[in-house]
């Protein structure tokens, strides 16, 4: 399974000096809850988070938590139980309906450096450069393709017509999934 490299978190003494000096680097500023501040390098899959609250550790993002979860543990590593953040905090099992962003499981290597395994299946607003849509692997692509082929058998179903652009339906929701913004319909 692919496990991607999405967020290293840095600690800061000063968020708000930290963030006018990225973005001076031409860094995207990313959209994320008010409690973090994210930025991404241009060209850059990953990601440099930081906040009052933060310690420095690693993101890691699986579209599958479970199977990250059972390779990790098939591999020796101590990864927790798989976990989403409740009302109350962390709380067993994944996100309610699998919610995108949502699940984790956590480990440490031998040196004691965390690490968060995210279960990302869809991407946020602001998260992706639209213009600069790609995939890590083959593997990637191929399940973008049968994530669009379904919506897109739903879409047909939808308009009771066979759509001869199909490609060109496939390749705007593609890149509309990875830029998390509107799929089309």
């Amino acid at each position: 399974m692919d496990q991607k490299l999405e967020v290293v978190v840095i600690p800061v003494s000063d968020a708000e000096r930290a963030k006018e000096f990225y973005v001076r680097l031409g860094w995207r500023l990313d959209e994320t809850p008010p409690t973090v501040v994210q930025l991404t390098p241009p060209g850059s899959g990953a990601s440099v988070q930081f906040g009052p609250t933060l310690t420095a550790k690693g993101y890691l993002v699986v579209e599958d938590i479970e199977a990250a979860h059972d390779e990790l543990a098939g591999a020796g590593a101590e990864a927790t139980g798989i976990f989403h953040l409740g009302p109350e905090g962390p709380a067993p099992g994944p996100a309610p309906e699998r919610r995108s962003y949502g699940s984790f499981v956590s480990f440490s290597d031998p040196d004691g450096n965390q690490w968060l395994v995210q279960e990302v299946t869809t991407r946020l607003p602001g998260r992706v450069d639209a213009a600069a849509t790609t995939f890590a692997s083959a593997d990637d692509l191929a399940r973008a393709m049968r994530r669009a082929e379904a919506a897109h058998g739903d879409h047909e179903k939808r308009t009771g017509v066979r759509d001869e652009n199909w490609s060109d339906w496939y390749a705007s929701y593609m890149v509309a999934e990875q830029a998390g913004t509107e799929l089309p319909t």
